[in-house]
C-alpha cells in the first residue's frame, strides 16, 4: 500500500488497461505512446469534471518524468496541440454540451496552474485561458449558474497568477463582471452572490477577509 499521499492519482475511473498505461506514463514515459496518453487524459477531462481538476497534476508529473528520462516534451506538445484543437471548437463544444464546456475550462485552468516553464506559468496558455473566462462572463453565460460557478472557482484558483501575466485583460474581465452584476437581468440570487464575492475578493488583493468569508459562506449554506 506504499503508493498513497501525493503519489495517489485518481485514475480509478479508467479500465484496467488504461490505468496500467497511465501508471507507466507517470513513472516510465519513454515506454508508452505519449500522444495517446495526452488524448486519453483530455477525453476523460471533457467527460468528468472531478477528473479535470486532478488532471493538471497528472500531466505535470508525466512532463517532469519525461524531461528527466529523455529530455524531450512529446507529451507536453501533444497535450497543448489537443487543448488548442478543443479551444478552436469551444463554441461548438459549449452548444453541444454545457457540462463538457465547463470541464474543458476547468481542465485548461488546471493545466495553467500546474505547468511551468522556468517557474513561470506558460505564456502560450494566458490568452486562451482569458478567452475562456471572457466567454463565461458573457450575458448568456451569466444567466447559467453552472457557468458563473465555474468562472468564480477558476478565478479563485488562478486569478492572481493570471493578473500578473496580463493585468489589462483582468481589468477588462472584471469590468464585464461588474456590468453583469449591476445591469444584467435574469441573474439568479446565487449568481449575484458569487459575482459580488469574486469582485470583492479581487478588490481585497485576491484574499478573502474573515468578514467576507462569514458573510458569503453563511449565505450559501443558509
Amino acid at each position: 500500500m506504499g503508493e498513497t499521499g501525493k503519489e495517489e492519482y485518481k485514475i480509478q475511473s479508467f479500465d484496467t488497461e488504461t490505468q496500467k498505461l497511465l501508471k507507466t506514463a507517470l513513472k516510465d514515459p519513454s515506454n508508452v505512446d505519449l500522444e495517446k496518453v495526452a488524448n486519453i487524459i483530455v477525453d476523460q477531462s471533457l467527460k468528468d469534471c472531478v477528473f479535470s481538476k486532478e488532471a493538471g497534476r497528472i500531466c505535470y508529473t508525466i512532463i517532469q518524468a519525461e524531461s528527466k528520462q529523455v529530455g524531450q516534451s512529446i507529451f507536453r506538445r501533444s497535450l497543448l496541440n489537443r487543448l488548442q484543437q478543443e479551444f478552436k471548437d469551444r463554441e461548438e463544444l459549449r452548444t453541444r454540451s454545457l457540462q463538457a464546456w465547463i470541464c474543458y475550462v476547468t481542465f485548461i485552468c488546471n493545466i495553467f496552474d500546474y505547468l511551468r516553464v522556468n517557474n513561470m506559468p506558460m505564456m502560450a496558455l494566458v490568452n486562451p485561458v482569458y478567452d475562456c473566462l471572457f466567454r463565461l462572463a458573457q450575458p448568456d453565460s451569466l444567466r447559467k449558474e453552472e457557468e458563473v460557478d465555474c468562472l468564480v472557482l477558476q478565478l479563485h484558483r488562478i486569478g492572481e497568477q493570471l493578473e500578473k501575466m496580463n493585468s489589462q485583460r483582468m481589468d477588462e474581465l472584471f469590468s464585464l463582471l461588474r456590468d453583469g452584476f449591476l445591469l444584467q437581468e435574469g441573474l439568479s440570487s446565487l449568481s449575484q452572490l458569487l459575482l459580488l464575492e469574486i469582485i470583492e475578493f479581487r478588490a481585497a488583493d485576491w484574499k478573502m477577509t474573515d468578514a467576507a468569508q462569514k458573510y458569503y459562506y453563511s449565505e450559501v449554506t443558509d
